[in-house]
């Protein structure tokens, strides 16, 4: 593999939802992913279909109710830079492949632990999933209409913003500081404390009064007119959000209302008419009509796509945002670099590498 990564070996513990995605960003950046799966091939996605989120890895099959698999497990340990883990607490110090079981063989080892709920704490061996972990912090309280339900931004924020991007993150960190001391460490990272990593502007502006914990009473969450969607004609959506002056100057421009007698951009009371007006002007064309009509301008006006629509469109076709490996669209690897570029992602194993086989192309 080529990439910025090229030469760390990673192990993955098969699991679901964050771990996999870390361990996926790494392998597209250049690691040698191995991943343990049960003899059986672990969960599937749907019946015949592939986990492309499992690209660039090889597979490795262990039962870790046997005393083989086990043997696999830890002649894996003690090889590997990084270890992937996403057990509940426990899980793995009773299978005798917790942080102090293998540290004894690889004390260079970053053991990269991730959890919902985090390692230690009331619910740290309490089940969930994104949308309750999300919940605990107040992000998903936050993401509705005044009088609505909270509407779960699908498992985008919890599940991967706040956990496999601050799992990765961790990682990282962890093997900068090895250069230094030449000992791995246990990275503990929480969906909980990733998610509230990730609100840290909004405790900031809380705490000086700058935000109110209250669901659309806020600059970004729906309260102010010009920073929301837009029904169109059509049924379609456009995303407005000038918050400047200079950019809320072209949206009006945009919209015709130049030399229409409005409120002030900033002046709340005069927010119920700005909505008003918008809502109204938005009705009279479809999406793609107000689309071409703000295309390349700077009022931070754009269509709301659809996952296929957004997956033709013409700036992130320009942008190679997207590619097609055995002809499944998905997206590339990011973020980009100047020289040390990821080759093309390689489709999901279907069959298992022999341990020999990784464990010869592993060797110290």
């Amino acid at each position: 593999m080529s990439g910025p990564l090229a030469g760390l070996r990673v192990l993955e513990l098969g699991g679901i939802g964050p771990g996999p995605h870390a361990a996926m960003m790494l392998a597209d950046l250049g690691a040698d992913v191995v991943r343990v799966d049960r003899p059986s091939g672990g969960l599937k996605v749907a019946p015949g279909q592939r986990d492309w989120m499992q690209r660039n890895r090889r597979l490795v099959a262990a039962d870790m109710k046997t005393e083989e698999g086990m043997a696999t497990m830890r002649a894996l340990f003690d090889v590997a830079d990084v270890v992937i883990e996403g057990f509940r607490p426990g899980v793995a110090e009773r299978l005798g492949i917790g942080p102090a079981d293998v540290h004894a063989t690889n004390p260079g080892l970053i053991y990269a632990r991730m959890t919902g709920w985090g390692q230690h704490g009331p619910w740290a061996k309490v089940a969930g999933h994104d949308i309750n972990y999300i919940g605990l912090t107040g992000a998903l309280g936050a993401i509705r209409k005044q009088d609505g339900a909270p509407v779960p931004p699908l498992n985008l924020l919890g599940d991967f913003g706040g956990g496999s991007m601050f799992l990765v993150f961790g990682i990282m960190a962890a093997l900068y500081e090895r250069q230094a001391s030449g000992q791995g460490q246990v990275v503990d990272a929480a969906i909980v404390d990733g998610t509230s990593t990730l609100s840290q502007m909004v405790w900031g502006l809380m705490s000086g009064g700058a935000w109110v914990d209250k669901p659309a009473s806020n600059l970004l969450d729906t309260a102010c007119p010009f920073y929301d969607t837009y029904a169109c004609a059509d049924g379609g959506y456009m995303a407005v959000g000038p918050l400047e002056p200079q950019f809320y100057a072209a949206f009006l421009q945009g919209l015709g209302l130049v030399t229409e007698d409005l409120p002030a951009q900033y002046d709340k009371s005069g927010w119920p008419v700005l909505r008003e007006r918008f809502t109204e002007l938005f009705k009279s064309r479809t999406r793609d009509e107000w689309a071409k009509q703000f295309d390349g301008t700077d009022a931070c006006t754009t269509p709301v796509l659809s996952w296929t629509e957004a997956g033709n469109h013409a700036h992130l076709v320009g942008r190679e945002t997207f590619l097609e490996v055995d002809g499944v669209k998905q997206v590339s690897p990011s973020p980009r670099f100047s020289r040390s570029k990821p080759e093309m992602p390689t489709a999901p194993p279907s069959t298992p590498t022999p341990l020999a086989d990784v464990l010869t192309s592993w060797k110290r």
